[in-house]
């Protein structure tokens, strides 16, 4: 049976892109959470009510341990299942300017998101190379590309995303494995809840907020075999912003 990992998927971009793929590909998912089980279980239950199945797995993708551990007991226990495609979305944000930024606000919010991807698609893409089939796509950002001010830590670990997936998708195109990332600019979601809408839809050419399942499709197409001759690739959508 083939399954689809999303990191970080027990809210916003990720419970999205969880539903999306199991509605549009029939894939088994699996939700992963880190803390908020609760959260997890209503995606879940989502993916049910959109006549999907999955399960949810709890690891924090910083900590490599407890990623090895939850991936290899349940590979252990699923052996005739494989994870087809991975999406490295979790990720965090602790803004603020750079000359007051502490060093652990710049070590979670760059392990989160840029040794979490390592962690996890380390973790899986030897039997993705070995079936010679898969689909990687990083949720990078925005920020990733521009550099947006107050966000040096999410802009230097969604930019090392970029690098990253650039890197990746060449070393395993041969065995027929696509590696992507989407690039989000300012999505409705609780990490742009507190943000002011009104200021920063002036700077937008389409003047709004991109909501969670536009990203979703965008993820499910790159999930496709529609998308089997796009790799290395990062796409935008972000309403213009940054053409």
């Amino acid at each position: 049976m083939n399954c689809a990992l999303v990191t970080g998927s027990s809210r916003g971009l990720g419970k999205a892109i969880a539903v999306q793929l199991a509605k549009d590909h029939g894939l088994y998912i699996l939700v992963n959470y880190s803390s908020n089980k609760a959260a997890a279980e209503d995606t879940l239950s989502q993916i049910k009510e959109a006549g999907g199945d999955g399960e949810i797995m709890q690891f924090n993708v910083q900590d490599k341990t407890s990623v090895d551990a939850a991936l290899d007991q349940w590979k252990k226990d699923n052996p005739d299942n494989f994870v087809s495609v991975l999406v490295n979305n979790a990720g965090i944000t602790k803004d603020g300017l750079f000359v007051f930024m502490s060093e652990n606000d710049w070590d979670d919010v760059i392990n989160v998101s840029s040794k979490g991807m390592f962690n996890v698609t380390r973790n899986l893409i030897e039997q993705m190379v070995r079936k010679r089939s898969g689909r990687v796509i990083n949720v990078a950002s925005l920020s990733g590309l521009k550099g947006v001010p107050g966000q040096t830590n999410y802009s230097a670990a969604k930019g090392a995303m970029i690098a990253s997936t650039k890197a990746l998708a060449q070393e395993v195109a041969k065995r027929k494995i696509t590696v992507n990332a989407v690039a989000p600019g300012f999505i409705e979601s609780d990490m742009t809840g507190d943000l002011p809408v009104d200021q920063l839809k002036q700077m937008i050419p389409m003047n709004r907020f991109g909501k969670a399942d536009e990203v979703a499709h965008l993820v499910s197409f790159l999930a496709s075999e529609k998308s089997s001759y796009i790799t290395g690739e990062v796409i935008n959508i972000n309403g213009g912003i940054y053409s």
